[in-house]
């Protein structure tokens, strides 16, 4: 955009300088600085008008009228007054990544600029300092750091500003398609050169997202380290940033469970972590052919989490809306084991490094946390609807315990009551198929008895769940429901003696939801 801008003033003043009755009327100082504000708008509009392209625009247009006015405008002040306005047009730009990382990409140029050095030396730290300042809001944000950034950019930058941009302009302006060809020649060279930078060992740093405080102080580290020549022990800085990167993500103890029923819309992903191991129990919907939960949800989750490989993964059965997402978790993270319901000759199943049917009878422990598959059995393979194959899941720690049930409806339930109604008692139920009229029968639900129920729904979705009747069920025998499409994601605590439930919006609540939720 500055360039664009800087092309437009450029040709308005040269343009302008050309006609004694403009000059007189108009300097062409001036006139460039219209012009410039002009490109810089028409630039923004283009791109969208998202926060980075506000906040450039609003700098342009800060020092064009400084110039109109005649005033010298320092850098400061103009970070300054872009800020001011961005926040003035869109508040909530204080919610957008790219804000903090835009205006603070830019003020850590400002702070590390040295103009008395020689130009590649002063680029140079330029770059230093915006990827070692960038690094602490990276992690909190993104849980990843670039590390071959600044190798990318140090290629990138210069030709798509220099080079790839002014022949794309000239392209659009004149009718030639040489300029244009070269370009894009130009920039699948440079695309090859980025595949083969993020191919690099270790071209990426990722861990668990840091406290917000360890943050902070990493980031008073950055500025410490990267004072100006004088400040005393500027190396210390590094020592400010170490609990960020060095601090291990909470987990639980041993013999405690976890549980956390994602909010994934109209869909379930559900993940349980014990001491060392983590099992996650459906991946949510694909959004389209090009994205799904696995990607835009889970797998940020999990990372943000500190887990970086799947003891097991549970598919309860062939609904998208519980394995559209599987494929992009299996390609991501490591996965020992698949269970599922799945048909013979799935592709899911070639994407796990060992796979099986879930069967009733199935039980393992890990850190002192039961898991026990009840259903499906050998005679339910026959089942009319894959609803009814869905893998049921009992995790159990200590006294307490929470049935992870799929899409079961009433045919299923049936046939769990009749093989083992005792082994169904849960503390917490994870409500079947939604919260469909078709499940959660009175029979089953005094069987289950549970304490609490997790409604893993879409809010307003096209199918209504959970049905009224059904709600009124669990609250007439005294269950508590929690939905995720009215609380986020709904965390369960499991321990010897006690379990507890919290929920996203519960404990990191937005001035906008709505106080009874």
């Amino acid at each position: 955009m500055t360039l664009v801008s800087g092309l437009f003033a450029w040709l308005a003043s040269l343009l302008w300088r050309q006609s004694r009755f403009l000059m007189l009327r108009l300097p062409a100082r001036k006139a460039g600085a219209a012009a410039a504000i002009a490109g810089a708008l028409g630039y923004t509009l283009i791109a969208g008008f998202a926060v980075p392209a506000q906040r450039t625009f609003w700098m342009v247009t800060v020092v064009a009228l400084a110039l109109w006015s005649g005033r010298i405008a320092s850098p400061v002040r103009t970070l300054a007054l872009a800020l001011a306005v961005v926040l003035l047009f869109d508040p909530w730009a204080v919610l957008w990544a790219g804000f903090w990382l835009s205006f603070g990409a830019v003020a850590l140029i400002f702070f590390a600029a040295n103009e008395t050095e020689p130009v590649l030396q002063q680029w140079l730290r330029v770059q230093w300092a915006i990827t070692l300042g960038l690094a602490p809001a990276a992690l909190f944000l993104f849980s990843q750091v670039s590390i071959v950034g600044p190798l990318a950019n140090a290629v990138a930058i210069p030709v798509v500003s220099a080079i790839v941009t002014p022949l794309a302009l000239i392209a659009a302006i004149l009718p030639w398609d040489a300029p244009l060809a070269f370009a894009a020649w130009l920039m699948q060279w440079l695309l090859h050169f980025l595949e083969w930078c993020a191919a690099l060992p270790a071209a990426l740093w990722q861990q668990h997202v840091p406290p917000l405080w360890s943050a902070l102080l990493a980031l008073a580290g950055v500025l410490w380290l990267l004072a100006p020549r004088g400040v005393p022990w500027r190396a210390t800085g590094l020592a400010l940033m170490l609990p960020a990167v060095a601090l291990p993500p909470p987990a639980p103890a041993s013999g405690t469970a976890w549980i956390t029923t994602l909010d994934v819309g109209q869909g379930l992903a559900v993940l349980v972590r014990t001491a060392n191991h983590a099992l996650l129990y459906d991946a949510g919907p694909a959004f389209g052919t090009e994205a799904d939960s696995g990607e835009r949800i889970i797998a940020p989750y999990l990372r943000a989490t500190g887990i970086e490989r799947l003891d097991s993964m549970v598919v309860s059965h062939n609904d998208s809306d519980h394995s559209g997402g599987a494929a992009s978790v299996l390609e991501n993270f490591e996965v020992a084991t698949l269970l599922s319901s799945l048909g013979a000759g799935h592709p899911l199943l070639s994407l796990a490094a060992s796979a099986r049917p879930c069967a009733a009878g199935q039980a393992w422990t890990w850190d002192g946390v039961r898991f026990e598959l009840l259903h499906p059995a050998g005679p339910d393979a026959r089942a009319k609807k894959t609803n009814d194959l869905s893998c049921v899941l009992k995790v159990t720690a200590g006294e307490r315990s929470m049935l992870l049930t799929g899409d079961i409806e009433a045919p299923a339930e049936a046939q769990l009551l009749q093989r083992d109604a005792g082994a169904l008692r849960a503390d917490v139920l994870l409500v079947p198929h939604h919260g469909s009229r078709t499940s959660s029968s009175e029979a089953f639900l005094a069987a289950v008895r549970p304490a609490a129920a997790v409604v893993p729904v879409g809010y307003r979705n096209r199918f209504r769940h959970p049905n009224a009747e059904v709600l009124e069920r669990y609250q007439n025998a005294g269950i508590m429901v929690r939905r995720t499409d009215l609380e986020g994601a709904v965390m369960i605590y499991l321990q010897a003696g006690k379990f507890e439930i919290k929920s996203q919006r519960q404990e990191h609540p937005r001035y906008w939801h709505d106080a009874a939720h």
